[in-house]
């Protein structure tokens, strides 16, 4: 049985995508695209699994992800953080704000379904 996914992400094509292979595949999929109110919104839904955009609307990826590594409710979720830039220091910069894993964009829909079904707890 798989879990629940949580995407946080703006770019309305991607989610949208995200959303079909998972769900495709038996994943419950929500959806969130703002930053500004992420890392509650992550809180209240508890999913199994979070894919975190870097670059969203009112908050960065990393900030987000800094913030839920600090909570003692959040600080184990596996987080697959994407990005449109895949220099390395972004991918740094993921690592030491707590990413499980790294994706840059575009991606294959193979290579996300692999990385959740990886990162979901057995």
């Amino acid at each position: 049985m798989a879990g629940h996914v949580l995407v946080i992400e703006d770019e309305p094509n991607i989610i949208e995508a995200i959303s079909f292979i998972l769900s495709r595949e038996g994943w419950h999929v929500a959806t969130h695209s703002n930053g500004e109110d992420a890392a509650e919104i992550v809180r209240s839904r508890a999913p199994d699994v979070l894919i975190l955009d870097v670059m969203l609307p009112g908050r960065s990826g990393y900030d987000i992800l800094r913030e839920l590594r600090g909570d003692a409710a959040t600080e184990n979720l596996p987080v697959l953080m994407l990005t449109a830039r895949g220099q390395s220091k972004d991918r740094e910069m993921a690592e030491r704000a707590g990413a499980s894993r790294f994706m840059t964009k575009p991606f294959s829909n193979a290579e996300v379904l692999e990385a959740v079904r990886a990162l979901a707890p057995a």
